[in-house]
């Protein structure tokens, strides 16, 4: 995937969830968006460089978007949670993902299951439909390991208990992780921040459900999705 010309700046700080204040090189100061819904934990830190795109619809009120971080230890992190999934897409379309080869057609957002929900890839050929609900990775904590969710995420769970009904009616399912962070090694459910997603998590494995986890390259210029990560069950047994 390659990213737009990005502009660079130092966050200030992350506030009302969806806005930062970044001051620009030339030490103007301006708030712009900010594409993610979580807690964003060692991903917004006062003076961390951050990269932005600039969009050029006169009518948005804030025309800038935060979509890079750079972590104190070094990592780059995509902020942008909704690029998740252009990138997993771009990499089976790509022929990158080697369990998820052979299939027809890729569609996104197609209303599905009893929850009022939307799948976020939904794959297809003559014998087959495999449903696949995208996470963006991009909590580390120590020793490599990536968690999610970084917040008490009440939708996720919702999500998991769609992929385990998909199972269940004979479909495949699949919850892929997109690691987002260059820091992280590993993946596994965030048990010490919503148990209750962590345990539906181990139900959704017991019940069939795939899981996969893969990093993205990032830079300033590009981001692909290239490596598979280990994916354990509990974030506990790492400890």
């Amino acid at each position: 995937m390659q990213l737009p010309a990005l502009i660079p700046a130092t966050l200030i700080k992350r506030y009302k969830r969806f806005l930062a204040d970044v001051r620009l090189p030339s030490g103007q100061v301006i708030t712009v968006y900010c594409p993610n819904t979580g807690a964003m934990t060692g991903c917004a830190m006062p003076g961390a460089a951050v990269w932005l795109s600039r969009s050029a619809n006169p009518k948005r009120k804030y025309r800038h978007t935060w979509e890079l971080v750079k972590t104190d230890a070094g990592d780059m992190v995509c902020i942008y949670s909704a690029k998740a999934n252009q990138l997993v897409k771009e990499a089976i379309e790509n022929d990158r993902i080697e369990a998820l080869l052979g299939y027809e057609s890729i569609s996104s957002e197609v209303k599905y299951g009893d929850e009022n929900s939307r799948i976020d890839l939904l794959l297809q050929r003559a014998d087959q439909q495999c449903f696949i609900e995208v996470k963006s990775v991009t909590l580390l904590l120590d020793a490599g390991l990536g968690v999610f969710p970084d917040a008490v995420s009440a939708r996720g769970s919702k999500h998991l208990r769609e992929l385990i009904a998909m199972v269940q009616q004979g479909h495949r399912a699949v919850l892929f992780f997109c690691v987002q962070h260059t820091g992280i090694d590993c993946v596994a459910p965030a048990d010490s921040i919503d148990r209750k997603y962590a345990d539906t998590f181990r139900e959704a494995l017991a019940a069939g459900v795939e899981v996969f986890a893969y990093r993205a390259d990032i830079s300033v210029e590009a981001m692909s999705l290239r490596q598979s990560l280990p994916v354990f069950d509990s974030q506990e047994s790492l400890f």
